[in-house]
């Protein structure tokens, strides 16, 4: 195992990313699923400045991106975005993208559950397709039930992969898991060898080790499956908009060179721009949480 992390929580030139990782013992990214920020040479020659590899990307499926839409041409164009993701991960040399099937967000269904998993299946074959023409693994990832009412849980996600084809796997998010599985280590149990991504956060959605859930044991339970993948932090901080707050200095409030999209799927999140302080801190508790688990 070892110690990656996401870049989409915050608004920042990958450079300043890639130097504070290194700086906390991150080994990979888990680059933000937007092909059009990342020209692939540019890209290429920071993560080597850096010492840091592309562990993959997250697909962003927000806004019109819904492999559920009842629109054809909405369901062609949310492949088309995948593939583009597929394509940025093989360029970059890494190996997996975390695939969210439906719209992050979206707790309306837009057609029965017989149509709705039709057209997700036939949408993920062809991206799974495209998947293994670059050479990269795909792992689905079920969210909170406020965050998606398409699925929640292992099982769902292991459904889904079983549909599209044998070597496709999941990828499981602690914070999600906390949420709606009834044992979260039997969860990544059932997972087994079809994970292939482990995203981390607290219970609370702050950096792994500032709340209760019990990262011994969960890196114990991972590598009792023989998980080898990465441990990406996803810490997604709630804001505090009241005079109880412990971190009166965690919102940016001058936020610059970001786009109103990327600063909505934040907002949508339940947090804010977080000011470099504050998210420099949430990398630093990650890693002294997580490394002495997995070195």
């Amino acid at each position: 195992m070892h110690l990656s992390t996401h870049n989409w929580m915050r608004a920042e030139p990958l450079e300043v990313t890639l130097r504070r990782i290194k700086k906390y013992g991150y080994e990979s990214i888990e680059i933000s699923g937007e092909p059009a920020q990342y020209e692939v040479t540019e890209t290429r020659r920071l993560l080597k400045e850096h010492g840091i590899r592309c562990w993959g990307a997250v697909t962003l499926t927000l806004g019109e991106r819904n492999l559920a839409a009842k629109d054809e041409g909405q369901r062609a164009r949310s492949v088309d975005y995948v593939k583009s993701v597929l394509t940025m991960v093989s360029e970059l040399e890494g190996e997996i993208i975390t695939l969210v099937p439906a719209t992050v967000g979206k707790v309306v269904p837009d057609a029965t559950e017989e149509e709705e998993w039709g057209w997700v299946v036939e949408a993920t074959k062809e991206c799974f397709a495209h998947a293994q023409k670059v050479g990269v693994k795909v792992a689905i990832e079920p969210l909170n039930r406020f965050e998606t009412y398409f699925f929640n849980r292992a099982a769902q996600a292991l459904a889904l992969a079983d549909a599209v084809h044998p070597d496709c796997g999941v990828c499981l998010d602690a914070y999600h898991l906390n949420m709606e599985e009834a044992n979260i280590h039997d969860a990544i149990r059932l997972a087994g060898k079809r994970l292939f991504d482990f995203h981390v956060a607290d219970n609370n959605r702050f950096a792994a080790g500032l709340g209760h859930l019990e990262w011994p044991k969960i890196v114990n339970t991972l590598r009792e499956i023989g998980y080898d993948g990465a441990l990406t932090n996803e810490f997604v901080a709630p804001v505090d908009r009241t005079p109880a707050a412990i971190y009166p200095h965690m919102v940016e409030r001058n936020p610059v060179d970001i786009s109103p999209e990327q600063l909505k799927f934040i907002q949508d999140h339940g947090s804010s721009l977080l000011t470099e302080a504050f998210y420099d801190d949430q990398m630093r508790i990650t890693a002294e949480t997580l490394l002495p688990l997995i070195k």
